[in-house]
């Protein structure tokens, strides 16, 4: 049995808690939390607490808080035995060394309230001080799910930029053309195949093989189209650079410049 203690109320907090409970050999002893409304999410299943200086013994204390809050409240856990570890993909390890056992419990994936993600989905990027404590995190990521990596603090920090590239980018490119559709009243569930088609398609070709479009094949006379259609809504600049990044990837003059 691992017993696990959550410090955090926030998505990741949750989707953790959630997960946990699903799982017989793992304990969630505690979920600690300044914010006494969001402890009540978590329901009577568990113990939740707003009190730090109460915090009970645990195999893992799991601190899933915003990035500039870690170090202050791994604080709390100076007199712990247990191993301390953070969610975040973009904070060294460091952070943490204050602490005899620290390590990262980085789950790499896109929460959002009230929107459950699959068991075994997840990759859990993994990191320890000690060998000993790489292996407990090792047996607790694999019982969430069959993705499990040991990566170091450089590479979770690259790992999140491109993350960024490929979901937060992403999704906001996503709303760029949900707005362009609803201008015109047309559906967004129109272009929901063809975003399926593009991330079905990274799993056989690479992004660089998979890309089309105006850019790729540089067709300057669509992209000023585009550019002139682009004018009233400020999404120009974007499509603009875009373009242009594309375009010099594929040796092809895009003229990708907002006019």
């Amino acid at each position: 049995m691992i017993r696990v203690s959550i410090l955090g109320t926030g998505n990741v907090a949750k989707h953790l808690f959630a997960t946990f409970m699903k799982i017989e050999d793992v304990k969630v002893v505690q979920i600690i939390g300044r914010n006494k409304i969001a402890l009540k999410i978590f329901g009577n299943s568990v113990d939740t607490l707003s009190d730090f200086s109460k915090i009970s013994d645990a195999d893992i204390f799991i601190i899933a808080v915003k990035d500039d809050a870690i170090a202050a409240v791994s604080e709390y856990l100076r007199n712990k035995k247990g191993l301390i570890a953070h969610t975040s993909g973009s904070v060294s390890m460091d952070v943490l060394s204050g602490q005899r056992r620290h390590g990262v419990f980085y789950p790499l994936q896109t929460f959002t309230d009230d929107r459950k993600v699959a068991k075994n989905s997840v990759p859990y990027c993994l990191e320890a001080h000690d060998e000993t404590d790489l292996d407990l995190l090792k047996n607790l990521a694999g019982k969430l799910s069959d993705k499990v990596y040991e990566v170091n603090s450089e590479q979770r920090k690259v790992l999140h930029l491109a993350a960024v590239f490929v979901n937060n980018f992403t999704n906001h490119l996503y709303h760029i053309g949900k707005e362009i559709c609803d201008e015109k009243g047309l559906p967004f569930a129109i272009l929901q195949p063809l975003i399926q088609e593009t991330l079905d398609k990274t799993k056989q070709l690479t992004p660089y093989q998979a890309q089309t479009g105006p850019a790729r094949r540089g067709d300057s006379e669509t992209i000023s189209k585009h550019l002139e259609e682009l004018k009233k809504s400020g999404f120009g600049e974007v499509y603009g650079v875009l373009s242009k990044s594309i375009g010099k990837l594929y040796g092809k003059d895009t003229n990708g410049q907002h006019h």
